[in-house]
């Protein structure tokens, strides 16, 4: 793992190896039964309300948080490649884009997790919070992956 400071301060980014083919995390990405188990930070489950995985495609999802509240989120696919990158954009309230980069590495996938922000001022202010939560993310795909491995 490793979580290094961006050249744009409007942009978080961490990236880690993970031991899967690109092709599996992708899958985890692609079917939606799979993202809700990983999505979002620790102690958070997922309902999917819509899912349409093309470029273009919107995604709706209500994170449930352990404070019992309710989190409504609208995505919308930005740009897909099979097995190499997924863009997403978050439409609602603290606009970002969200780029999943995947790359064979070393018998695993390298995936990359950049989030880019409108500005570095909401950059700044939400970092406290997506860092930890981008770094919750992955360890959660990772326990999914290994559980379906």
């Amino acid at each position: 793992m490793s979580t290094a400071p961006s050249t744009d301060n409007r942009t978080l980014f961490t990236e880690r190896v993970l031991p899967a083919p690109p092709a599996a995390i992708f899958g985890a990405i692609a079917n939606p039964n799979q993202l809700a188990r990983w999505w979002g930070p620790n102690g958070f489950h997922n309902s999917i309300q819509a899912f349409d995985f093309r470029p273009g495609g919107r995604w709706l999802v209500t994170l449930h948080g352990p404070d019992g509240r309710d989190y409504p989120n609208e995505y919308r696919f930005a740009d897909i490649a099979a097995n190499e990158l997924v863009v997403i954009e978050h439409v609602t309230a603290h606009w970002f884009e969200l780029s999943i980069s995947l790359a064979p590495q070393d018998g695993g996938t390298r995936v990359g997790w950049r989030q880019t922000f409108a500005d570095a001022e909401s950059c700044a202010r939400l970092a406290p919070v997506c860092t930890p939560g981008n770094e919750q993310n992955l360890d959660r795909l990772a326990a999914v992956l290994a559980a379906s491995g």
